[in-house]
């Protein structure tokens, strides 16, 4: 266990850097809702078991018994990919299917997901310090 960085800050950023990916996705969409064929594109779902899988997430086993069975997990990137969203509920004569009302309510809950991580990861950071004996 890394005592440096613990797993769950280093998840909390990476749930970050994934909202601010998702925002920059949506923001495009909004500057290109008159551009004529334009399709709509959004983050694919970020798989929490593969991130919760990966090696900077992990605990260290301690083996305590010669019957205990060696690991066999391998690490997996964590690289946001775009992909065309195919939920959207209308498209324009111009074939440009970016409706603003669907984008608006993705960028809300896109901004209260990242307050929420970024609450969760300041609260766990106060309360490590704490428990390592600092005031601040």
């Amino acid at each position: 266990m890394d005592l440096k960085e613990p797993a769950l800050n280093t998840m909390m950023k990476g749930h970050m850097k994934y909202m601010t990916q998702r925002q920059k996705v949506l923001a495009q969409n909004i500057s290109n809702i008159d551009t004529p064929g334009y399709k709509a594109r959004e983050l694919k779902k970020l798989d929490f078991k593969k991130l919760a899988m990966s090696t900077n997430s992990q605990l260290e086993m301690a083996a305590t018994s010669p019957a205990h069975l060696n690991g066999t997990l391998v690490a997996g990137s964590n690289v946001f990919k775009s992909e065309k969203d195919r939920n959207t509920f209308e498209t324009t004569p111009t074939e440009n299917n970016v409706v603003l009302e669907d984008q608006m309510g993705k960028i809300s809950d896109t901004g209260a997901q990242y307050q929420l991580s970024s609450t969760l990861m300041r609260k766990f950071t106060g309360l490590y310090r704490k428990a390592a004996g600092s005031n601040q």
